[in-house]
Order: C-alpha cells, then structure tokens, then sequence
C-alpha cells in the first residue's frame, strides 16, 4: 500500500487542523482501489501531537487509520487513542519546540476516602505540565504525563506532598526491579556508577536500594555476583507497589490507633472508676495530659490534612469534621474542667474521656476500613499466584540451585516438579505431563504439555517432571500482563461514580451547615422549652453537634463504587475475563444484541486445507511462491495454508515488498511480477468454475494470482467451538438477539449460521472490516452520517472477534470483546477492545454479563446503605428520636457500621459462579 503522506514541513498543519476538525478528510491511495477518506477521532490526533515528533506521528497517523480504521469513514469512540496512546516516544513536536513526555505512576499513601481522591485530583490537576490524569482510590494510585520541559517528577511529588500531606513513592513500570540489602548508606550507594544495564538506583531504606535494570543486557544473578565492589544481598520481598502503598497506611494506621487506645485507657480509668474524689483536680491534670498528648500526635495530621486542602485545593473535606469535632470536643474537656476546679462542674461532668475516646474509635474505624479494603484487593490479588522460588538446571547437567524467582534470568532452563506450581512463562524442552491453568485461564480442564509446548505462570503441574526453558520473566509474564489489564480498569471510573462524586463533594459542607441548624435548635429548645440557663443549653448542644459532625461519613459512599469494580475486577480475571474499563462491568448486565465474527470466534481458528488445485503447470515452483508470500502472515487461513505446505517440504521462495491489505488479502513482488493472494472477490475469479466448485462446498476459499492470472486455489475448513451452540442457545433464551458477520463467502458462513441457529436474517457474509463496522452501527442506531444515536434507541450491543479487521467493529460497540484462539491475539484488536478473553471459550461472554449483573446489584446496595446510613445515624446523633441518640464519645465507631457493609458485600463477588 502506498500511503500518500505531507512533508516535514506540512506536518504539523496537518495534524493541527485535524485534530480540532473531527471532519478533517485522510486520503489513502490503496493502489488496489478507489480513493477514500477516513474520520478520525480528535483525541488520537492531540495523543500523536504529544507524544510523537510530526513526522513520527504523520506516519503513525496513516499506518493507525489504514490498519485500525481500514480507511473508511468512521465515527470513532475515544478508546481509539488508547492506541495511539500506546505509541509513545517521548517526545512531541509542538508550538513550543521539542517536549519531553514522561509517564508518571505513583503510589500514593493516604488516600482513605473520595475526599482524600478529590484533594489529590485537584492538586495535580493545579500543575499545568500533568495531564492524562487518573487515579484509583482503592489501589491509593495516580497515574499522568509529565512535560519535563516545565517541570520535573521530583518537583511534582514534593508539591502534592505539601499540597496534601500524603507521602508519595514513584512506581516503575518499565524494566525489572530488584530490591537489595547493602552494608553502607543506601543514599550513598545510589550515587556510584551503575553498571551496564541498570537504569536506575534508588534508595528505599536506610540499608535497602531498589535497582531498575535491562534484563536482555545484565540478568539479576550477574547482577548481583559481578558488578558490585561492596557486598551486596538480595532483600526480603516485598509487596507489589499496587498493595504496597495500602499496606503501608494499614500498619501506620494501626500503630497510631494502638498508640491512642493506650493513652485512652488510663483517662476511662480515672472517668468511671470509682475512686476517691478529693483527687479530682489531680485525675483532670493528668486525664488533660493524656488528651493533649492524643489531640497532638494522633490528631495533628488531620489538621495539616484539613488546612492543606483548604490553602492549596480549596477543598472541604472528611478531615475537616473530625478536627471540628475531636477539636470541640477538646476544648470543651477543658472548659469543662476550668469549671470543675472553680467548684462549678458542667452537668456534662467530666469530658476527657469523650475527647479521647471519640479519636480512638475515629482511628479504629479508619483502621478497620483501610485494612477490610487491603485485604478485599489482595484476596482478588492475581498476582497471588506467582510463586516465591524456582528450582534451575545448570548448564551441561552440573546441578540443580533453588533460587528465589526474583533471580531469574533470561537462558535459563528451570524445572518444574510433579504437582507444584510453574515459575514463569516459558518452552518445554523435556519431559511430559498435565498442567492445570484453571487459576489463570479461569479453564477448568487439564491440558497435556510435551516437549515444545508452552506453560504459564501460576499454573499447576500433574504427575510429570518438566524441564522449561524460561521465555519471559517473572515481572513481565503472563500473570504480570494479565494483573496490568485488570490495574487499568481499576483507573477508569464507571458513569454510577459520577453520583458518588457529587454526593461526596457537597456532603462535608452539608454536614457542616446541618451541625450548626443542630446545634442552633438544641440551643433554642435548652433555652426556651426546657427553661435552661444559656450555659446548661449551650453545653447540651454541643454534645449533639459533636456527634452530628462524627458520625457522618462520606466513605461508604465514596467506596461504593470503587470497592465493586476493583473485586468484580479480580474475580473476572480468574474466571478468564479482563475488564479494560469500569464502564464495560457497568453496561455488561444491558446487552441487547451479540454479534459475531466466524473465523477464529465462532469457529476454533485452526483451519485445516481439505482441497487445492494448482492451475500453473509447475506446482512445485507454484508452492514456493506461496510460501513466500505467507509464511510470516499470522492470519489463521495464512498459518493453515503454511503449515500444509511446510508439511509437504516445500522450500519458501524470496518475494520483495510484501504487504498485507486488511479483509481482502496480501500482495508482493518475485522478480518483478506482481503476486497476490486472497479472497475469490478481490482477485476477481470468484465466477470461473474451479472457484464456483469449491464454494460450493461450504469451503472458504484462497486463492493466488501472479499478473492477475489464477496461480492456485485453497478450500479450508474450520471446526465449531465446543461451547459455541450452548452459549448462543443461552444467549437467546435471555432474549438476545444474536447475529454473524464474517468477511468468509456464502457457503461457509450460512453452514455456520444453520448449525447454530442463528437465523439467516442475521447473517452478513463477504463483509469488509468497514462494512462489519457499518452493521454494528446500524445496531446501535447510529447516524452515520454524524454519528449520533438515535434518540428513541438504547441498544447495547457487543460484538465479539479476534484479529486486526475486527478492529473498527470492537470500537464501535458498546463492549467489545476480544478472543484469541491461542490466548495472545493482535495488539490492535486487544487495544481497540473493552474486555479480553484470557481462554478460548465463548463462554466468557456469559460470565462478562452475569459479573456484570452481579456487580451492578451489589453497587445499587452499597449505594442505598451509605444513604440509609447517613440519614439515619445524623438523624439520630441530632437527637430526633426521643428516646434514643449516640453519644459523642461513641460517634467515631461511625465509619466502621457504614463502611464494613460496604466493603463485605464487594467482597461476596469472590464467591462468585458462572450461571
């Protein structure tokens, strides 16, 4: 294909003028056909304006439209810059001159509430050089791009540090981590030169240096063993940086609430036991030493908390209530006490014991959620199945060394014993057994493993002896990848969060304002129904608005929906579904209509070659060309038609400029004539007899032309998947429709259609990846002329396939769902996809939609607790009920009663089953 593209110095009009016309017109000149334009979306050309110099990103730009939108008119969705996205060089040509970009993960400790989310939110949205922000409440992480030429990382965590008082750690994405034990000053350690392939040194603790290193230039022994002068250990694993930073404020959490409790206990001591009173004065004095104590260093970080969002955010947060509220109730313990020394006590009595007291079960409560909610994501934690050490083979039989996994390096030949679990990714190069990948793939069968078979990481091996030669490492294995896809929809926020962010941004101001109406009534009716001094009056007030202040709480609110997808995230992943996006687990319970591709989808993509004809005289000469032509094509009628004939030992012939056309076919050049290969339709012999025969049989056909005159035919057939009848039986009996779009001819769609039940109404044959875009458009009752849905249309539709020409259609969609018959599938198809199916089981589509429904109810729950609470609890601490009310010292338990609901009802998604 040759692609019609501006110079240098018209690139960057180009992409300007594209990117903030949505109309902006693409010309794409095919060689094979007629010109045509392709719309694309505005935010892949700001994402390529970012992140590539003008002509990396000209080019990128027409490579992007000719493979992903296969250069029609397409009214795309904004998931389509996830894909340019994933182009990043670092740098942008722009206005300005050349800007670096960085990707930015940092894990945030702190982070209890959506308040706490909001205040982090807005103080990096307050630096102009961060943008593409998200943030995950529940994984206490945010993610962004940096412009280096404003600003640096450093820069930006100290000033979200100052702004919000959490304590932020950068998380490397890229290249191998290892955490070491060194005997001087980690900061002093760090400043020696790194040796070959380390990236970056950095010190964790004061004898602990994290390195980043290039695992293809140094592995982590020679590491270790070779180039260091000082003498150096591996330290103790830690926690991914996903649950670290969770961990970390859990046990913070916990010291402080220990430290609080302690100094509690002696002021209830002196507050209700029964001593003698002539020590009163002395018992105030040291019950105001305790307090004090308590009010500086357990609730001084809640007041810097406060003041912070409110200087540098402009923020009204949780923190605020509970320093209004522990700070009344302090300062009236010491009026109170002023009072007991003159001889005049408050009918309140003595109050230290409700100020302390009130931020001991405030500490309990933050401790009992933010440890409920750490091990809520480890229990769903899928890298829980990565396994802490693997038994090496070293080379010429010298020996067998258990080492920790971590140590692992590329070459390696490990062995995997009889029932244990398998290290990591790699090739079987001798033995044979059963493997169970149930706990990855979500597959509950055995599959047998022999020489030259691939096993993965956290599977299960049966009563064999396997050697594996290693093929990916333990950070970068298919455990890892598969935990990386479920952390990205952890970052995206489903439209039910929208509620939840409303709500929780005016809560704290309306608690506040519902305080003072309290406290104002109390004050009115102390005075004027019940003939009470002002002073009486005023001091009963307080103790109501002191538990109206405390006993509120935001977090069920804030967590009902991220607690849900972050579980149902996890729970997906085990039964073979990764969620790319929050919005796929809300819409999944919706859908309306199914459609799928045939080959590879419906079918088990392994073609097999039941008929051939050659039309030259030579088809020993005719073979080689073939093999040439497609031997690298990973399309599943290419890789059948290639392997037949490595079979047959035929010898691949050199052909020049090969180039794939998506949904018709692939051409190049042997000695200058010009060969193509295909579909009966784009080679235009689908009327000549030989052809017409072999459709005939239900066959999908390929065929192969050199200067336009017919080379050899291939008729191929396919086999159903097993599932494929039960999950569209199913799928109908809930009344969805189901439909089948295949770019394959007549006979062999029709013949898939009839086995499965699919009616002929449904069935769209010899379809273009544009014209399969077309029909999922016309489902979801869009306008293709301005890509609008129809008003009186809500359809969700979800269309299902797996390579490069599906592509447009899994954009389009309302979910689109990508299946791999060898579970890795087409970058841009996975890109383009809302969710992945990690085994080849159409199954998959029936657990999306019923986690789907099962996490939607539970949201729906949480939701109507953390309402129900809060009306009820600040209805009861204001004292509408007569004859019952929480006191003061009692109101901090609130955040337990209304988060531990939450969080538990999340947690019942673990036990969740398919059906």
């Amino acid at each position: 294909m040759k692609i019609q593209m501006p110079d240098r110095n018209e690139a960057r009009e180009v992409l300007y003028n594209a990117s903030i016309d949505l109309a902006s017109t693409i010309i794409i000149d095919d060689e094979t056909g007629p010109i045509r334009s392709a719309y694309v979306n505005e935010d892949t050309f700001e994402d390529l304006l970012q992140r590539q110099t003008c002509s990396q990103a000209i080019e990128t730009l027409f490579e992007f439209t000719r493979e992903l939108l296969c250069g029609v008119q397409h009214e795309a969705k904004p998931k389509l810059s996830e894909t340019a996205r994933t182009l990043r060089s670092g740098v942008a040509d722009l206005e300005k001159g050349n800007n670096i970009i960085e990707h930015v993960v940092l894990g945030v400790e702190g982070l209890t509430c959506v308040g706490c989310e909001n205040k982090l939110i807005r103080s990096l949205e307050a630096i102009p050089s961060v943008r593409n922000l998200q943030t995950s409440l529940v994984l206490s992480r945010a993610e962004f791009d940096v412009d280096l030429n404003e600003t640096s990382v450093c820069d930006v965590i100290r000033y979200v540090g100052r702004a919000t008082g959490f304590s932020c750690q950068r998380v490397t994405m890229e290249g191998q981590e290892l955490d070491i034990l060194v005997p001087d000053d980690a900061k002093r350690f760090v400043t020696k030169k790194h040796p070959e392939g380390v990236k970056e040194m950095v010190p964790l603790g004061p004898h602990t240096v994290r390195i980043t290193y290039d695992p293809e230039i140094i592995g982590a022994r020679d590491l270790l063993e070779h180039n260091f002068d000082a003498a150096i250990q591996l330290a103790p694993p830690q926690l991914h940086p996903a649950l670290a930073a969770g961990d970390r404020h859990v046990r913070k959490t916990a010291y402080m609430t220990l430290f609080s409790a302690i100094l509690t206990i002696p002021v209830l001591v002196l507050a209700w036991a029964s001593l003698p009173r002539e020590h009163d004065t002395l018992y105030g004095t040291i019950s105001l030493a305790l307090a004090t104590v308590i009010q500086t260093v357990v609730a001084g970080p809640f007041y810097s908390s406060a003041l912070r969002s409110l200087i540098f955010t402009r923020v009204i947060e949780m923190d605020l209530l509970i320093v209004l509220s522990t700070t009344t109730a302090y300062i009236f313990s010491i009026v109170s006490f002023v009072y007991q020394i003159q001889g005049r006590p408050l009918s309140t009595g003595s109050f230290f014991e409700t100020s302390t007291l009130l931020m001991t079960f405030i500490m309990l409560g933050r401790l009992v959620s933010a440890l409920a909610r750490q091990k809520a994501v480890e229990s769903i934690s899928i890298r829980s199945l990565q396994v802490a050490t693997a038994l090496i083979v070293h080379p010429a039989g010298t020996g067998e060394e258990n080492i920790d996994a971590r140590l692992l390096q590329y070459g390696d030949v490990f062995k995997v014993a009889p029932d244990s679990r398998i290290a990591t990714d790699g090739n079987i190069i001798s033995g044979s057994s059963e493997v169970d990948e149930s706990m990855v793939t979500g597959e509950a069968r055995i599959v047998e493993k022999h020489p030259g078979s691939s096993v993965v990481a956290g599977s299960i091996n049966g009563p064999g002896t396997l050697l594996v030669r290693l093929t990916h490492l333990p950070g970068n294995n298919t455990i890892s990848e598969i935990a990386s896809m479920v952390d990205e929809a952890k970052f995206s926020k489903p439209k039910s969060q929208e509620l939840a962010d409303r709500v929780a941004r005016y809560f704290v101001p309306v608690v506040v304002m519902l305080t003072i109406i309290t406290f104002s009534i109390w004050t009115a009716v102390g005075m004027v129904v019940r003939n009470q001094s002002a002073a009486s009056a005023v001091v009963q007030a307080v103790t109501y608005a002191v538990s109206v202040l405390i006993v509120s709480c935001p977090c069920a609110i804030g967590l009902a929906v991220p607690m849900v997808v972050v579980i149902a995230g996890g729970v997906a992943a085990k039964h073979g579904v990764v969620f790319k996006s929050a919005d796929t687990i809300e819409i999944g319970r919706k859908v309306s209509h199914v459609v799928f591709d045939k080959t590879g989808t419906l079918t088990q993509g392994q073609l097999s070659v039941v008929a051939e004809e050659y039309v030259s005289d030579s088809k020993e000469s005719t073979s080689s060309l073939i093999l040439g032509l497609i031997s690298n094509i990973k399309h599943p009628v290419s890789t059948a038609i290639a392997k037949h004939l490595r079979d047959q030992g035929v010898e691949p012939a050199p052909i020049e400029d090969i180039t794939s056309i998506t949904g018709k076919g692939i051409h190049g050049t042997s000695k200058g004539l010009f060969i193509r290969a295909g579909n009966s339709r784009w080679l235009n012999v689908d009327t000549r007899p030989l052809i017409r025969s072999l459709l005939a049989r239900n066959l999908t056909v390929f065929c192969v032309s050199l200067q336009d005159d017919l080379l050899a035919a291939y008729g191929l057939e396919d086999s159903l998947r097993p599932d494929a009848h039960t999950v569209i039986v199913e799928l109908t009996r809930r009344g969805i429709a189901v439909s089948l779009v295949s770019g394959d001819d007549d006979g062999p769609v029709h013949s898939v259609a009839s086995a499965l039940g699919i009616p002929a109404a449904n069935v769209k044959t010899r379809q273009s990846p544009a014209q399969k875009q077309a029909y999922v458009q016309s489902l979801l009752g869009t306008s293709k002329e301005k890509g609008k849905r129809k008003p009186e249309q809500k359809p969700t539709v979800l269309f299902i396939g797996d390579g490069t020409n599906d592509a447009p259609s899994l954009a389009t969609a309302s979910i689109g769902l990508h299946i791999s018959a060898d579970g890795t599938g087409t970058d841009i198809a996975q890109s383009a996809a809302d969710a992945v199916l990690l085994r080849p089981s159409l199954s998959g589509i029936l657990t999306l939609m019923d986690l789907s429904r099962a996490a939607y109810r539970r949201i729906v729950f949480n939701f109507a607790w953390a309402f129900v609470y809060n009306i009820f609890a600040v209805l009861l601490a204001a004292g509408a009920f007569v004859d019952a009310r929480v006191p003061p010292r009692f109101a901090g338990l609130g955040e337990i009663v209304s988060v531990l609901p939450v969080v538990m009802v999340a947690v019942q998604l673990r036990w969740f089953r398919e059906g």
